[in-house]
């Protein structure tokens, strides 16, 4: 997993303009990047097992999760269930949140299932997470980090396993009614998890005794 002092920011990109600047022989001053490590996770590309345009996709889900996971590493019970103020939401209901929208989208990508017509069953498990709000906040607490990454992996096997079924060309495929192919439904879920990480770091730089933020 690549460490968050890797992530771009303006202290290294000036670093980087001062190293070009010098001449190849500068970049000798600067650290190796963490995108040369023994993993493909800032590789954006296609990936074995999936078509190419699918490969790409699953590449950058790969991506977001993994800020995701990074940022909540060691977070305690305590630091989960942490309310800032009266509106805003948990670091677990967000997670809880990142789960119940893969799971969604998986029912209607994968399983033709039409956008809110769940069963109540499913309703019941996973409509207070997606919905967020008050219900989120009353409802979603007391629970380990392992119980939210558990949720987080067992959806996103599942998506992974029926993405391996499928070709581009299915990625093409236009819902009118929703307005999106499943390309467009599946980037969103990207986004939408890069969206809320965002929330998840500012959340954590709030937490009773946290550090102040670098930059």
């Amino acid at each position: 997993m690549c460490p968050s002092e890797c992530l771009p920011n303006r202290r290294n990109f000036l670093k980087l303009g001062a190293a070009l600047a010098a001449g190849l022989s500068g970049f000798s001053l600067l650290p190796e990047p963490a995108a040369a490590q023994d993993d493909d996770s800032w590789v954006i590309g296609p990936k074995a097992g999936f078509t190419p345009e699918i490969g790409t996709l699953v590449s950058m889900l790969h991506f977001t999760r993994m800020q995701v996971e990074h940022n909540v590493k060691g977070m305690s019970q305590g630091d989960l269930d942490y309310l800032l103020d009266a509106k805003a939401n948990t670091i677990g209901a967000l997670l809880a949140h990142l789960a119940a929208t893969e799971t969604y989208y998986g029912m209607n990508t994968f399983g033709g299932v039409k956008w809110d017509s769940w069963s109540d069953e499913v309703k019941k498990k996973w409509d207070v997470p997606m919905n967020l709000g008050e219900p989120a906040r009353k409802a979603i607490k007391g629970n380990s980090l392992d119980y939210y990454l558990n949720i987080l992996h067992e959806s996103r096997e599942k998506n992974l396993a029926e993405f391996k079924k499928r070709d581009d060309k299915w990625l093409t495929t236009v819902d009118k009614e929703f307005g999106a192919n499943n390309y467009g439904k599946w980037f969103h879920v990207a986004e939408h998890e890069s969206n809320h990480d965002g929330q998840i770091k500012f959340l954590k730089s709030r937490l009773p005794g946290a550090k102040p933020a670098a930059e």
